[in-house]
């Protein structure tokens, strides 16, 4: 007999912790919330058995037209995106090419990427095999770096934007004019760009060939989905290189319910009010800043410049006149609790913000009262 399961209980009977994720996004706390749409769609894509290459092409043709792009594909989040977009420009569909990776030997296998936006992930275009050549320091990069580093052997110019990502990187449309004019792509990792619903079609509008985006942050699809649109070879490339395909990306496969339910998130994003859903996490946000406001030494604001806080976020500032706990204090505190609560720490040294995407009124509720309980205990 069909009945309704408690999130909770799902895990706390695997002696596992229900927690509450005041961090955004972040894989590591689960992604996101699916709405109740998609695990509708889910749901009822697990009962019907297709040919996963005509669901794919349509998926596909789906997410391009969102993105304003020639071809588009779902992958197995935005790290198996990033393998499959350095296999791309380096082997191609090249089916020889493909089976020798990640031997990329007598290949145009090297992938310029500004210093400044080397990160943790890149990894993921070496598992390839490709070797990463950095432009600039790690202040800025001029142009004159980038077109330097340009050789016989150079098959892409990765690029990075993400929160707290520096700014100083040459802009977008100058990196696309330089490697066009050398007939090399612009790969684009925009992982975490969404919202707003404008970043959809902003990197292909600015000329990259290939762009990727998490299913499972701001989308709030499937966490192990990823999204990546762009040239339809370099798209098929990478569907080439990709699962249920026999190479390199054969590991890094989509399930036909995670597809089902990556689109049926997208459609649900297009259709939603921004400005309304922007109105209800600031209306959260505020919460915070009116518990927290008058708490002397500590600076309090909602910040959301769709840069580094692509929602409204309560953001909250450790300045040199505070005399309670220490930053780091607090935020292990929190976690501690019989309902563990994870702010978002990746916003500088001596700040702590909570972000509204995963938490509903009563939740944050939770959250305040938590707060002020570590915020005003005695050292």
């Amino acid at each position: 007999m069909d009945h309704e399961i408690d999130s909770d209980s799902v895990y706390q009977n695997i002696c596992v912790t229900p927690v509450i994720n005041a961090a955004g996004p972040i894989t590591m706390f689960g992604g996101t919330k699916l709405r109740q749409e998609v695990h509708s769609a889910m749901n009822a894509a697990s009962q019907t058995m297709i040919d996963l290459h005509q669901l794919n092409d349509k998926a596909g043709e789906i997410l391009a037209s969102y993105a304003g792009a020639e071809a588009g594909m779902v992958t197995s989040g935005s790290a198996g995106a990033l393998i499959l977009q350095a296999a791309a420009v380096v082997a191609g569909s090249d089916k020889k090419k493909m089976r020798k990776l990640p031997n990329t030997e007598g290949m145009r296998n090297e992938i310029i990427i500004h210093n400044i936006h080397r990160f943790p992930y890149d990894q993921c275009y070496t598992a390839v095999g490709a070797k990463l050549v950095g432009v600039g320091d790690f202040l800025r990069c001029l142009p004159w770096e980038l077109e330097g580093a340009i050789n016989e052997n150079t098959a892409a110019i990765a690029y990075l934007d993400a929160p707290f990502v520096s700014r100083n990187a040459m802009p977008l449309k100058e990196v696309v004019g330089i490697a066009h004019a050398h007939d090399l792509p612009v790969i684009v990792d925009a992982a975490t760009m969404i919202p707003p619903r404008s970043n959809f079609t902003k990197y292909i509008d600015e000329g990259a060939d290939l762009v990727l985006y998490s299913g499972g942050k701001g989308i709030r699809g499937p966490q192990g989905t990823g999204i990546m649109v762009g040239r339809k070879d370099l798209i098929q490339a990478a569907r080439d290189n990709a699962s249920p395909n026999q190479f390199i990306g054969r590991g890094l496969k989509v399930s036909k319910e995670e597809i089902i339910g990556l689109l049926q998130s997208v459609e649900l994003l297009m259709a939603t009010n921004e400005d309304e859903e922007t109105a209800m996490f600031r209306n959260l946000s505020q919460m915070v800043v009116d518990a927290l406001i008058e708490l002397p030494g500590l600076d309090v604001s909602i910040e959301h410049d769709y840069k580094n806080y692509l929602i409204p976020t309560a953001v909250f500032h450790f300045t040199k006149e505070w005399d309670g706990p220490s930053r780091d204090a607090v935020l292990e505190r929190m976690k501690q609790g019989e309902r563990p609560i994870y702010l978002y720490w990746l916003c500088g040294p001596d700040t702590l913000a909570v972000d509204p995407l995963n938490v509903d009124e009563d939740e944050m509720r939770t959250v305040i009262s938590r707060l002020l309980e570590e915020l005003t205990k005695k050292n």
